[in-house]
């Protein structure tokens, strides 16, 4: 995954830093939407600090290759942009039971249409329900 997330690097012509890589050998690894605690976790002890998560996040989304996917009970969640359009993501399914979130990167849903005088920028659509582990 390192050199998967290199090639994300030189593909955005970032500069390739030990942060950046590590962050996104773990969004890449995990699959699904993260914290930036949930990154710090998947990297491990040796995990940049909060503010240079964060600062590496936002630089990456300035450069669309992470979005936020969505805003839980004041936590947000990221994820690398390869399965997103300018406009919509993919959904994304939370389990009401264990509350892990999958991205349904195979479905697809019309965009809404807007009332006058309404300008969308972009569509995120959140299923909550129970995920099929849970309902063994």
């Amino acid at each position: 995954m390192r050199d998967k997330a290199i090639d994300l690097l030189h593909s955005a012509k970032l500069r390739q830093t030990e942060p950046r890589i590590a962050i996104l050998r773990a969004m890449l690894n995990a699959g699904k939407p993260l914290t930036q605690e949930q990154i710090a976790e998947h990297i491990g002890q040796d995990a940049p600090n909060k503010t240079t998560i964060y600062r590496t996040l936002m630089q990456l989304v300035e450069k669309n290759m992470v979005h936020e996917a969505y805003i839980e009970e004041r936590s947000q969640y990221f994820e690398l942009a390869h399965h997103c359009g300018k406009v919509q993501c993919h959904p994304h399914f939370t389990c009401t039971d264990c509350q892990q979130t999958f991205c349904l990167t195979g479905v697809s849903a019309p965009l809404v249409e807007m009332p006058n005088g309404f300008m969308m920028q972009r569509q995120q659509i959140r299923i909550e329900g129970i995920c099929p582990e849970c309902q063994k």
